[in-house]
């Protein structure tokens, strides 16, 4: 794993306001070999076609950063999405960001270098969720550090190691981060169960461990499939999350209303 270009792939539906907030974060990032594309299933003429995201757009040219805006229909489900991003992927590593997330100027930065270092299939940046910043759940703050280096592990839902998920709900991780007084420059790797919204992958081992290729065998009416597919990478390669985090998410009303069927608890 080297330190070239990173590719940010970020689906989106019907929210262009947060997107331009997304993309103005990514055109104050640290690492600057980055090359941008957004999965666009937005009703109407699409994302583009708002005056924020506009506006973003040229001023992200300015800086030199490409962005591929693309128009993907019809809604086939989100893995199907997952893997129309991934198929456009072309860097050594992939970062899966969702268009309503905030992430600090050296966040992309540490994540790589996490990866190069630990060698594993992904690194997460967990999302803080400010609104609970106020709520404090020390009951929900378990957090078990990688001591070594991040090794293969099975998660499955109901086994002991998926109870990790609660540290990522609400503003629990950034309170123990708060508590730790873990400082950017002391980055530590932590295990999870699974991180959503903001996931760096070595893009060989996440096309090795199938990618998204199971949408076809998910109704449209979906969810977990970022899960699933991370629980596959992990089962080969391992995957963690690190502390500090710096991401912050918007907490928008989710675009996927129907969760009837979660992928890693129907599929293998």
């Amino acid at each position: 794993m080297n330190d070239g270009a990173i590719d940010v792939l970020i689906p989106t539906c019907n929210r262009a306001a947060a997107l331009a907030v997304t993309l103005t974060a990514l055109a104050a990032q640290t690492q600057r070999h980055l090359r941008v594309v957004v999965s666009d299933q937005s009703d109407g003429e699409g994302a583009a076609a708002s005056g924020e995201v506009r506006a973003v757009l040229r001023y992200m040219a300015v800086q030199g950063l490409q962005v591929d805006m693309l128009r993907h229909l019809p809604r086939r489900g989100m893995a199907e999405q997952r893997a129309f991003l991934l198929a456009q992927a072309r860097a050594p590593c992939c970062l899966f960001l969702d268009d309503d997330v905030i992430i600090e100027s050296d966040l992309i930065e540490r994540m790589a270098r996490t990866l190069r270092q630990q060698r594993c299939g992904f690194v997460g940046s967990a999302l803080h969720g400010l609104s609970h910043a106020h709520d404090v759940r020390p009951h929900q703050q378990a957090i078990d550090f990688w001591e070594g280096q991040v090794e293969p592990e099975v998660v499955a839902p109901g086994g002991s190691a998926w109870e990790r998920h609660h540290l990522h709900s609400a503003a629990n991780l950034f309170h123990v981060q708060r508590r730790l007084d873990i400082g950017r420059d002391a980055t530590r790797a932590y295990r999870v169960a699974w991180i959503g919204g903001c996931v760096l992958f070595d893009t060989a081992k996440l096309r090795a461990a199938g990618g998204f290729d199971f949408w076809s065998a998910l109704p449209a009416d979906h969810c977990g499939e970022d899960v699933l597919a991370q629980l596959r990478v992990m089962a080969r390669w391992g995957g963690c999350g690190i502390i500090p985090s710096g991401a912050y998410h918007m907490e928008l009303p989710t675009t996927v209303l129907s969760r009837r069927v979660d992928a890693p608890r129907v599929l293998p």
